[in-house]
């Protein structure tokens, strides 16, 4: 760390460029290998905790319809045909980047968690269809900034190759919340009755009074951006503004707003195929999530034990998908991590779908649930790797949610109730996304390989004839820059 005599805010030379702040801060210190990870292990312990609880939460409220679903809420509510799976369709999520500037994460995300909180209570007082289809899309549209607020939010706290554990660690959060919502909904289930109220009625307004207190707690708790922490002290910030400034560029990204930056994002190649191959990853997240309940209690289990057979493959999942986020950003690789999941995926959907004894086919919903989680964190992790620019790269984790959720859109209405209990449709439906999403991961791979090949030629032949950019040009091209690479 540095003297005391060094805590003046620190004077860039004209070339270089001020950004997240420190031109106001000190001049960031040397540490040690076991300084920094001191460092960080303070920061992930004032912003992981209360973001992987609110997570949680989202997923147990958006999933918990599944459980409700076994608890009397379509006899109740005249859900015949296909009304389940027109209730269960959300509407789709925004880019937050701009929000989270203005309103700050301290406010914005704690904010929108109590109000989906709320709707969520006032699900478990709906009386009839055309009132839960009000209530859901309100839930949805309260929700919709949650998950790209939340990667966004960590892509600016850390640096590119420490990210992937980061997003599992929150998305381990909505793993275990499948183990939860079986466990809370066996457990309430035994309230059928009390108040006049069915067991499902319980589901929804329990739960939804518990992500009501933890909006509540956030207020207190998170933490806005590096710059404002005050839980760290100046040199610290200066430290970890340093690390993400030199990331990836020998300027600092863009972080300034510009209608260029939403046009960029609209055109780049990378943005939609891996937003299309998002899609394949998370469509099978969706179904399994929502319909894992009912799915298990078509082999053949009653109500109560169904709910309970959903948590095993939960608890599998949640340990895989931290794991693989440990490996990835060891190794700094993302695609192996998407290719392993969709492979789980294809594997436990084409067994689902074959005439395979129960047990065989319980098997399967392991692979599915540990592949589709696994390998949603890569997918995140990927496209705010390979965005250079925040804004910029908050347009492109809106489109890549934007494909998810239409993906989730797909599997709430393929899973009939007609269907059951074999659901030939919607496991074969799974198995075609998953196969094109196999089919499009090579050529993002093999893109990303030429361009980085093309840029290392480039950049010699720049360094040869001594061509200057200026860093203004080099923040402008963000991830086009001769010096930026593209990590696979």
């Amino acid at each position: 760390m540095v003297e005391e005599s060094s805590r003046s805010p620190c004077r860039l030379s004209p070339r270089e460029l001020a950004y997240g702040g420190d031109d106001k801060l000190p001049p960031p210190p040397a540490m040690t290998e076991e300084e920094e990870k001191r460092l960080w292990r303070k920061i992930d312990w004032h912003i992981m905790p209360i973001i992987t609880i609110m997570y949680l939460s989202s997923f147990v409220d958006r999933s918990n319809i599944g459980n409700a679903k076994l608890q009397g809420l379509l006899t109740q509510l005249d859900l015949t045909g296909n009304r389940y799976n027109i209730a269960l369709v959300r509407l789709g999520d925004l880019s937050v980047a701009l929000v989270l500037k203005k309103f700050r994460p301290s406010r914005w995300l704690p904010g929108i968690t109590v109000l989906w909180g709320i709707t969520t209570t006032l699900m478990g007082l709906v009386k009839n269809y055309p009132q839960l289809v009000g209530v859901r899309t309100c839930l949805g549209i309260a929700e919709a900034g949650l998950s790209p607020g939340v990667m966004f939010y960590l892509s600016v706290w850390y640096p590119r190759h420490m990210l992937h554990t980061r997003m599992a660690l929150f998305w381990g959060g909505a793993t275990l919340a499948g183990a939860f919502s079986g466990l809370l909904a066996f457990v309430i289930s035994f309230m059928a009755g009390t108040a006049g109220l069915e067991g499902w009625s319980w589901i929804f307004i329990i739960e939804g009074m518990a992500t009501v207190v933890v909006g509540i707690v956030a207020f207190f708790v998170l933490v806005d951006f590096p710059d404002t922490a005050r839980f760290l002290a100046p040199e610290e910030r200066a430290f970890v503004i340093h690390r993400k400034k030199y990331d990836c560029s020998s300027v600092g990204e863009d972080e300034h707003f510009a209608a260029r930056h939403v046009w960029e994002a609209l055109t780049d190649w990378q943005v939609w195929l891996l937003s299309m191959i998002n899609m394949s990853v998370i469509m099978p997240v969706y179904g399994i999530s929502l319909f894992l309940p009912s799915i298990i209690n078509g082999f053949g289990f009653n109500a109560t034990i169904s709910q309970l057979l959903t948590v095993p493959p939960y608890v599998l999942a949640a340990a895989t998908v931290v794991a693989w986020g440990v490996w990835s950003d060891r190794i700094q690789r993302r695609s192996p991590f998407v290719l392993c999941g969709q492979l789980l995926c294809l594997t436990g959907f084409a067994i689902n779908i074959s005439p395979a004894p129960i047990g065989v086919k319980y098997f399967g919903t392991f692979l599915v649930v540990s592949g589709g989680y696994g390998a949603y964190p890569a997918m995140t992790a990927w496209i705010s790797n390979n965005v250079a620019g925040q804004y910029k790269r908050g347009v492109a984790i809106a489109i890549q949610v934007i494909f998810g959720n239409s993906g989730g859109a797909i599997a709430s209405n393929v899973y009939r109730v007609t269907d059951a209990p074999r659901y030939l449709l919607g496991h074969g439906m799974e198995i075609m996304i998953v196969t094109v999403g196999l089919t499009l991961l090579p050529i993002a791979v093999l893109s990303y390989w030429r361009i980085n090949a093309r840029k290392e030629r480039r950049l010699r032949e720049v360094e040869e004839k001594r061509v200057k950019f200026s860093p203004e040009e080099v923040r402008k091209l963000g991830d086009r820059a001769p010096e930026f690479r593209y990590i696979m």
